[in-house]
């Protein structure tokens, strides 16, 4: 395969050479969680997730849904990185929690996680602006940040699922018990 000379492509086109290898990211979507929490707020640039609450927090299990299908970051997009995450909460058994979660230290490479190979990624995706899914979820005494790409896929991730070409796998990158 032979790529067209710079000079000679149209604005906006982009060859799969051209492309930087591994998938990098300039702005963010944000989401937090709370699970076996007395109270939870996380501040995220300036905007607060989570809730002030009295009584127990629900636990993952009783929810009847999967973490999976639980984590989700709609608050964005961010550009890379504001100042860390601001998280107060009082554990299960009812213990104060202050942390300082800095966003920008665990993604400093700007590194998008997911659990693709290139040859499995559309020429057009990875030419494609990407804005990942980073979500902070506090559980009990443990912080836990997972990263959430949305990257579609030259093949059907389910075979006759037509609407199953793309991956969105929730990876953890950091977690620290307090």
């Amino acid at each position: 395969m032979t790529s067209t000379p710079a000079s000679e492509r149209s604005p906006g086109h982009h060859d799969a050479a051209d492309v930087e290898w591994p998938l990098k990211f300039k702005s963010h979507y944000f989401g937090a969680a709370c699970f076996n929490t007395r109270s939870c707020i996380v501040l995220y640039r300036d905007f607060p997730h989570g809730a002030m609450h009295e009584g127990l927090s629900p636990s993952v299990e009783s929810t009847g849904r999967s973490l999976d299908q639980l984590l989700t970051a709609s608050r964005g997009p961010i550009p890379n990185f504001p100042p860390p995450a601001k998280v107060t909460w009082r554990s299960k058994d009812g213990a104060p929690h202050e942390a300082h979660v800095d966003i920008g230290e665990i993604f400093r490479d700007e590194l998008i996680r997911h659990n693709l190979a290139r040859e499995e990624i559309p020429d057009s995706t990875l030419a494609s602006d990407h804005s990942p899914g980073i979500i902070l979820e506090v559980n009990d005494r443990t912080i836990n940040v997972y990263m959430r790409a949305h990257i579609s896929t030259k093949e059907l991730q389910e075979p006759g699922n037509r609407y199953s070409d793309f991956r969105d796998d929730l990876i953890k990158v950091f977690s620290r018990s307090y």
